[in-house]
């Protein structure tokens, strides 16, 4: 099933109009600059949370919240989803980026955006009659695959561990998306499922999400780690982000459908981590790592539970050939290069002009403290 062609919904001769929800966070960003940069796009419409005053090319800003409310029987709930379906009517594609990975503390928040705010686009966009979407899943979404064999798209996505919340909610949303496909079989649906995904401007961002307020960012780099733990499990994919957002570019543009795997290579071990470090690799258990990260975690010193740590030793290494023959997408950026971008970011304290990736947030660490670490903000 291809669906509706790319450009079917909009007006003719105008370009594709395209709607990208979740459009300021790391993915966000480079979705929109390459959209803009697209001959073949005639308008972005970037939607978040927070407007930022950055004014890419053809792109204008709407503000909208899909978590708002609950289930969608309140009245908060119908009027978000009432927004949504008027920023999509028009649309030649909905790109749907918007996710949140905290509150760690406070999973009915991150359920309230992540699956009942995605029910909520899913309805807006048959209500609004939009003929593709392309969504951002993740490798998270996947079961445990083999240690000796990479996965293709038809790996079970069961998520890595049903007690991390990122794998549980984004399995779930696997589950609408089939539902979803079943019920309105001529809307072209999309999967992206990439890797980790880095760049210079996000770094301070990744250092809120994922460490804390208590890393000393400007001290990560070449030569101040001294050894890498190699946890057993330990390998892992990533991805520049602009890499990335080019498959999502041609997602849009090319009568493609179903998942796509994006990583780049090669597969990220502590051997590979410690050369980019210019680190030593050590052998380490993982049971006492588990539990100081648990402890960590109950304490508030780090934003990242445990139950994420067991996902990410779980993750299978993906197959992205799939994505190469069908989207004509190969990465231009290795795994090391990404990495080295990331730790330039951090020591550089690197950002951008919109809410999600500010170098700092308003109120500072203290802001990240006095909030909880990996609480609401």
């Amino acid at each position: 099933m291809t669906g509706a062609p790319a450009g079917s919904g909009g007006s003719a001769g105008d370009g594709l109009r395209v709607v990208v929800l979740g459009a300021t966070g790391n993915v966000g960003t480079s979705v929109v600059r390459a959209l803009g940069d697209a001959p073949e796009v005639g308008s972005v419409l970037g939607v978040a949370r927070r407007t930022p005053l950055w004014t890419p090319p053809k792109t204008e800003w709407a503000s909208a919240d899909i978590g708002a409310g609950g289930d969608g029987e309140d009245p908060a709930g119908r009027a978000a989803e009432e927004r949504l379906t008027d920023l999509f009517r028009g649309a030649d594609a909905v790109v749907h980026l918007a996710w949140l990975i905290q509150p760690t503390h406070d999973p009915l928040v991150t359920w309230r955006t992540n699956v009942l705010g995605t029910a909520r686009v899913l309805r807006a966009m048959a209500a609004a009659e939009v003929p593709a979407l392309v969504y951002a899943s993740s490798v998270g979404a996947y079961s445990p695959g083999p240690v000796h064999r990479a996965v293709d798209e038809t790996w079970p996505t069961h998520g890595g561990r049903p007690d991390a919340a990122y794998c549980r909610e984004k399995a779930y949303v696997e589950r609408l998306l089939d539902g979803f496909e079943r019920d309105h079989p001529g809307v072209r649906v999309v999967r992206m499922r990439p890797g980790f995904l880095f760049k210079r401007e996000a770094a301070s961002e990744q250092r809120r999400l994922f460490a804390g307020p208590f890393l000393p960012q400007r001290l990560a780099g070449l030569g101040v780690v001294p050894a890498v733990p190699a946890l057993p499990g330990m390998r892992f994919q990533v991805l520049h982000t602009d890499d990335a957002a080019e498959a999502y570019r041609l997602a849009v543009l090319k009568p493609v459908h179903g998942a796509f795997n994006l990583a780049a290579g090669p597969v990220v071990d502590a051997s590979v981590l410690a050369g980019v470090l210019g680190a030593r690799v050590v052998r380490v258990p993982l049971g006492p790592v588990r539990a100081a990260v648990g402890a960590a975690w109950r304490l508030r010193l780090v934003p990242a539970p445990a139950e994420l740590l067991d996902a990410f030793l779980r993750l299978p290494v993906m197959d992205c050939e799939r994505a190469a023959g069908e989207l004509d997408w190969r990465p231009r950026r290795s795994a090391q290069e990404t990495l080295r971008e990331l730790l330039r970011g951090m020591r550089e304290v690197a950002g951008a002009p919109t809410a999600p990736l500010a170098p700092v947030v308003a109120g500072g660490r203290w802001h990240e403290i006095a909030t909880g670490v990996g609480g609401r903000a």
